[in-house]
């Protein structure tokens, strides 16, 4: 299937368009404002989706737009916090985390040492801010500064055993929730999810440059 974007419809035959429109009668998803599919129903049809597609289409927005919602508002992580009673707020393990992905070279970067522009740039917030909650972050265990070996001049932030203690209690964490999330898939359901999953990420990254 080819989706080219068209606003005016020019390109449409409107009494090929009008014959899909009647016998289609698309379900709006719940919990979406209407305006946001507004003429959505007529295009996917013009495009030759079936109803059960098109729903299918609608239903994924909804669901890719809430599980959106709960992972910028960190509710997740959020929650194993709280239940863990780690002394944390959500913007000061998100920066540890931040920290161990710049250690680790996630996302096609190198392994390298965590430093207050990485974190910031990782962070996507201003240095002075990032540096703030460095400090705090320092202050309060998790972090240490180390100088850099060929450069004493420049530190580097280093996570301590206190906040690589937290990740282990939080991942074990996540992990029994995860797995609980799945119990009542088959292992077919969950591989195929996870397949699907990734090509939809994958094309996202394509479509975005994310």
């Amino acid at each position: 299937m080819s989706i080219t974007h068209n606003c005016d419809w020019h390109v449409l035959d409107r009494c090929i368009l009008c014959c899909h429109v009647q016998a289609m009668t698309v379900r709006m998803p719940a919990r979406t404002p209407p305006r946001f599919y507004e003429g959505l129903p007529e295009r996917l049809a013009a495009l030759g989706l079936s109803e059960d597609a098109a729903r299918a289409l609608m239903d994924l927005d909804t669901a890719m737009f809430l599980w959106h919602r709960m992972s910028s508002k960190g509710e997740m992580p959020g929650r194993i916090i709280d239940e863990l009673g780690i002394d944390l707020e959500l913007t000061h393990f998100s920066s540890l985390t931040a920290i161990s992905r710049i250690e680790a070279g996630i996302d096609g970067h190198p392994p390298r040492p965590a430093t207050i522009g990485l974190l910031a740039e990782e962070m996507n917030i201003d240095p002075s801010r990032a540096s703030r909650i460095a400090t705090d972050l320092i202050g309060r265990g998790y972090l240490r500064r180390e100088a850099v070996q060929d450069d004493g001049r420049k530190t580097v932030l280093v996570l301590t055993d206190q906040a690589i203690a937290v990740f282990a209690c939080f991942c074990e964490c996540k992990w029994d929730k995860m797995l609980d999330l799945f119990r009542d898939w088959s292992e077919d359901d969950i591989t195929r999810f996870s397949v699907l999953f990734k090509r939809y990420t994958d094309s996202l990254r394509d479509n975005y440059s994310v």
